[in-house]
Order: structure tokens, then sequence, then C-alpha cells
């Protein structure tokens, strides 16, 4: 089978071609980093309408890497939801006139099962079932993956995700939009315990976690700075708040592996290309005699190859039926709220 997946939920357009016997094939994203920097932020609008403009262009670019054609096609599998409603909607509409012209099924998927599948593309491979870490600008979770279809929350954020206090602590120290590889770089050249941030949540027996107080604490730091623009003072602040971050995720990890009885760790999302976040949970995962899994480092931020593969264990999943009503649907829709348990059956099957 040869699934083409789309993923348009913010602002990378992501398309890939994954073969059901022999990976991926070919993928191709476009960021629209440079275009919101300007903004400090994502701009929907904007998004939607440099959507429009790629989606297609990137279709016939990962095609004729692959050297298949659309008629080699067998499903098209698309960001449904959550994301922008805008955003969304290029993809969705997209896809479905795609299907509807060569007569395909199109799969609609969930975008955090997409992170969570990602790394069924890594070599090797995570094998289920495994505690999932899903950390991005919009979400921090844990998750339980009994098997493909069958996700359990353990515990989120209570309020800022990771990735959305990354960005937040670069504005504080004068970085552009996204902020989380510039803080992460930065980092590097300040000294371990300048200073000492707060945990929150981090002894907490619960899985939940909560990043706006360490967010506060790096704002009055610097507030109350005598040469905040001092460049070793930048990076010791850097230092501290990822310091404190990886420090909470890494507890919470092992914590979620020691409750679950569970031995392997899947880390999935844009923050999982952190360096020292990749470094310290590969530390506390194998000292427990662990597993621990990261997506490709090309493959962490939102991309088509992780809504091509989900879109391929769905398909894998449905009966002849179910396909066929998966071909002939003219409506189509967008969440731009939805949760990954409502997109889960409750037999552990993939939901339609």
């Amino acid at each position: 089978m040869l699934i083409l997946g789309i993923e348009s939920s913010c602002d990378e357009t992501g398309v890939a071609l994954i073969d059901s016997s022999l990976g991926l094939l070919a993928h191709r994203i476009h960021t629209q980093i440079d275009m919101h920097r300007a903004f400090g932020g994502v701009v929907p609008e904007l998004a939607s309408r440099d959507h429009i403009r790629r989606v297609l262009a990137l279709t016939d670019e990962v095609l004729e890497e692959a050297g298949r054609s659309r008629g080699d096609l067998t499903a098209v599998a698309v960001t449904e939801g959550p994301g922008l409603a805008g955003a969304l909607l290029v993809g969705v509409s997209v896809a479905h006139a795609i299907g509807y012209a060569l007569g395909l099924p199109v799969i609609g998927v969930h975008h955090l099962e997409g992170h969570l599948l990602a790394s069924l593309l890594a070599d090797p491979a995570p094998r289920f079932p495994f505690v999932a870490l899903l950390v991005s600008g919009g979400h921090t979770q844990f998750m339980r993956v009994q098997r493909f279809g069958s996700y359990e929350l353990l515990g989120e954020t209570l309020d800022d995700a990771a990735g959305e206090a990354f960005d937040k602590t670069a504005q504080l120290l004068g970085m552009c939009y996204p902020g989380g590889p510039a803080v992460s770089a930065l980092a590097e050249k300040g000294r371990p315990g300048a200073f000492e941030f707060p945990r929150p949540m981090i002894h907490s027996p619960d899985l939940n976690m909560s990043f706006s107080g360490l967010k506060t604490a790096v704002l009055n730091t610097v507030t109350k700075a005598e040469h905040p623009e001092d460049p070793q003072f930048r990076a010791d602040v850097a230092r501290g708040f990822v310091d404190a971050v990886t420090d909470v995720l890494t507890a919470k990890a092992v914590r979620a592996l020691k409750k679950t009885r569970l031995s392997s760790l899947v880390v999935a999302g844009g923050v999982s290309a952190n360096k020292q976040l990749r470094a310290a949970l590969t530390a506390a995962v194998e000292a427990r005699r662990g597993k621990i899994f990261f997506p490709p480092l090309a493959l962490c931020t939102d991309n088509g190859a992780m809504i091509a593969v989900a879109g391929l264990k769905r398909l894998e999943a449905m009966t002849e039926e179910e396909r066929e009503a998966c071909r002939h649907r003219l409506a189509f829709t967008a969440k731009p709220r939805w949760t990954l348990t409502e997109a889960a059956h409750p037999d552990g099957a993939a939901g339609l």
C-alpha cells in the first residue's frame, strides 16, 4: 500500500509518501518560521494562505522523488485536528479533492497520534506497549500506549506546555520566535547552578506538570537584573531554565515508567529534539535498564511522514466496508479541538 500523508495543522506544511513494505519513500516540510517571526508567533490567516501555496507543490515533489504517480496511491492520510481551523481546512480539503478525483479512501488522523507513531519510522522502532512523552509548543503529556488505537492519558501540564515556556523565555532573553532551539544553544554556554529556578510539581505523586511558575521565575530574574543584556547572564539564565524543565520531565518520565511497570519510553514532539532533554532522559531510562526511542531529528517537528504512518495503521485496522465508506465520503470536516482519547476506539481499535 502506498499512503500520501498531508500535515497542515499549524505553521509547517508537510507531505510524505510511505510504502507499507518499503517504509518512508520521500517527505518534504516547508516551515513558515521566517514569515511569522516578525509577529512573534503564528498568525493563523497567514499560515492558512501559505499552506494553500505550498501543499500541491510539495505533493508533486515527493511523488517525483519517490518515482511514483498519483495513480499509484492507495489512500490519502491527512491531519483532521487538533490545530488552527483554517490551516486544517487547507490540508483536509486538498486531501479529499485528491481522494475524490482518484477514488481513494481519505483517512483523517489525529495530530498527536501522528507524533506518537513517528518513532515507528526510527531504527530500531519501539514495540507496544510503551509510555509516550509528547512534548511540544502546544502539548506536554504522558500517555500509556498499549497498542495502536489504545491511548491512556497519564498526566499533562496544567498550564503552559514546555515548548510554550521555551518560547516565552526566549522572548525575555531578547531572542526571536521560535525560542526552543535558541534557548537550548544559549544554555550550552551557561554555568550549571548559576541560577536555581523552581522545579514545579517535581515531587507531586501524580504525573501532572506546571511550567507557568518557572516562566514567572525567569521573568523576575531578568526584570531585577542590573545588566540583563550581559551575554554570560543570559546564558546562565537559559541554562537554569533548561535544567529546570529537563529535571521535571525526567523525574516525571521515570515515575510514569514505574507506575505503568513498562520499560520503554517514546519521546515525540518538537521539544524532543532538545539536546539536553535527550541526554537526561536517555541516561535516566538506561539507568533503569529500559529502552528509549526518539523520532529521527527531521521528523520531530510537524511533518507529513508521521501522518502517513498513522494513516497506514488506521487503514490496516479497517474492514473493507469501512474503507469503502472513506472512499465515497463527500462531506469532510476539520476538528480544531479534538482529544486523542476521542480519536481512539474504546476497544483499542482505531476510531473512525
